[in-house]
């Protein structure tokens, strides 16, 4: 019975660790890397549009406003 036991110890089925990538860590390692990519694209078309667009022309003050904003400052209005 001795015997039976000390062989029956060399048997013993050691699992060793999968190697290769957790499908979980292939999946998170896709989603960040496609997050990065769009950010980082983004700021790229970002950095583009500012060197080539023009800046928005301001939009022409009207003459009844520019009226109303020198009878506030006290200044009589051309033509007056």
């Amino acid at each position: 019975m001795a015997e039976q036991f000390a062989e029956s110890a060399n048997n013993v089925i050691v699992e060793e660790a999968s190697k290769g990538l957790n499908p979980a860590m292939i999946v998170l390692l896709v989603v960040v890397s496609f997050l990065l990519l769009f950010f980082v694209g983004n700021y790229a078309l970002y950095l583009y549009a500012q060197r080539t667009i023009p800046p928005k022309k301001k939009k022409p003050v009207s003459k009844k406003k520019l009226k109303r904003e020198k009878l506030k400052q006290g200044v009589s209005a051309p033509g007056e």
